[in-house]
């Protein structure tokens, strides 16, 4: 019975329509993720050739002041990219991968990124998540709208009535067969991306390929479930191309909208203007006051006192220091309520299927907000380390020749999300167990009468 239903399935103008269309897009989007690496890989080796001779050049230039040297060299900290990322590219492409940062304050320069082209931003990225989450149910409508109303409309219902003793379940394995089919082509799109992208098979893909499967799952319980309610093939489709739009565009934007409006951002341009005046009114005031709030964040450095000279770079590090200090409570809040967009957007996902498997797929690939802000506070220690480095060799005036610069190469940040497989795949099982079941009431009712 299967291969007759899946011949007969096989032999129609829309199966072949919806595998072409989804592998062209799938192949796509693995060329695009394939693009994406690659410039990310450039960049990189561009950046660690770039601080090596940034480093050379201005160790060349100036042999003897310290702090000089210092106002100008980088250090690069690398977010890394897993190769997984081109499955998912999600805010890689607007939040900065690398952070070059010189010892000088640290707020003006955490979220400095690369310029990028504003409608490309907006269109985003074609990769493989986008195929999964918005193209992928489409297919699955296209193939499902109209398998009980099409058998009713050509009045062949009637004859599988008689001859079966349960025409419901002809309807169950022809769900069954547009499953194996959408579900082979998932399989051949992520086996395919293995060689493409050199992905490693491991524990990420698998749960990227898990979660793309139980989402498609998501989808054909609503088809079932909607097929369920025994309307015309136009109903079904018009239904279910309802439920597409309110579940992948318009309940996102408004969920979007709302953790927005309740967590504004003012903090941003606050801690922006906090650092950049607690830095430039310095100038203007005693060196003392400046030095004594230096001391008292780092009271291992009173050592030094309080040089007379009108200039000095005890006091001008003391200064870039303090633009941070008194920037830090504006700066806390800005993290603090980026973490609570975070945690809310989790909560709320767990009721809108694409946003969850949205989350969970960047999760995977190392391309979410979560990640972005771990990553920035990497780069604030990573910051630290080279203060705490360099301020005692720059306040004991040692020569630049003391120190081996070769030492200082790119360095790489590499920490992901843990996997919870219950928290990733638990509410799309339970969203496919749901539908499954109100369509299945609706099918015996049928069948009753």
């Amino acid at each position: 019975m299967y291969l007759l239903l899946f011949k007969n399935f096989i032999r129609s103008q829309s199966a072949y329509l919806g595998m072409l269309f989804l592998l062209l897009s799938g192949l796509v989007s693995i060329f695009v993720g394939r693009q994406f690496i690659n410039k990310q890989k450039a960049t990189i080796e561009h950046t660690a050739i770039y601080q090596r001779e940034h480093i050379q050049r201005y160790t060349g230039y100036i042999e003897k002041d310290l702090g000089l040297l210092l106002y100008y060299l980088k250090f690069g900290l690398v977010n890394q990219t897993d190769h997984l990322n081109a499955l998912s590219i999600g805010q890689r492409d607007v939040n900065p991968s690398i952070q070059n940062l010189t010892i000088r304050n640290l707020e003006g320069q955490k979220y400095d990124t690369d310029l990028q082209n504003p409608v490309s931003l907006l269109l985003g990225s074609l990769d493989l998540g986008f195929v999964i989450i918005f193209l992928f149910p489409l297919v699955i409508i296209s193939y499902c709208y109209n398998l009980l109303s099409e058998e009713k409309e050509e009045s062949t219902w009637i004859l599988l009535s008689v001859q079966s003793p349960s025409p419901f379940r002809i309807l169950y394995k022809k769900f069954v067969i547009r499953f194996a089919v959408i579900a082979g082509v998932l399989l051949f799109l992520i086996i395919l991306a293995v060689p493409l992208l050199d992905l490693s098979i491991n524990r990420a893909l698998a749960g990227f390929f898990l979660v793309s499967l139980f989402y498609i799952i998501v989808w054909f319980a609503i088809s079932f479930w909607v097929v369920s309610w025994n309307k015309s093939s136009r109903a079904g489709a018009a239904r279910l191309l309802f439920f597409w739009i309110v579940l992948t565009v318009i309940l996102p934007a408004v969920l979007n909208h709302f953790i927005l409006s309740q967590y504004p951002l003012p903090e941003a341009l606050d801690t922006a203007v906090e650092q950049r005046e607690a830095y430039h009114e310095k100038w203007d005031t005693d060196q003392k006051p400046t030095l004594e709030k230096f001391y008292k964040h780092y009271p291992q450095f009173r050592s030094y006192g309080f040089p007379k000279e009108s200039f000095n770079w005890l006091w001008y590090y003391a200064m870039q220091q303090m633009g941070d200090d008194e920037s830090k409570i504006q700066s806390d809040q800005l993290k603090a309520k980026l973490w609570k967009r975070e945690e809310m957007s989790r909560t709320l996902s767990y009721f809108v299927p694409g946003l969850h498997a949205q989350l969970q797929l960047n999760d995977l690939t190392g391309s979410g907000l979560a990640d972005q802000l771990r990553f920035t506070k990497a780069a604030e220690h990573f910051h630290e380390s080279k203060r705490l480095l360099f301020y005692p060799k720059i306040f004991a005036n040692e020569p630049t020749g003391s120190i081996n610069w070769k030492q200082f190469q790119l360095e790489y940040y590499n920490e992901k999300s843990k996997v919870n497989w219950l928290v990733m795949l638990g509410p799309l099982l339970l969203f496919s167990l749901l539908f499954y079941f109100m369509g299945s009431i609706n099918f015996r009712k049928q069948a009753a009468l």
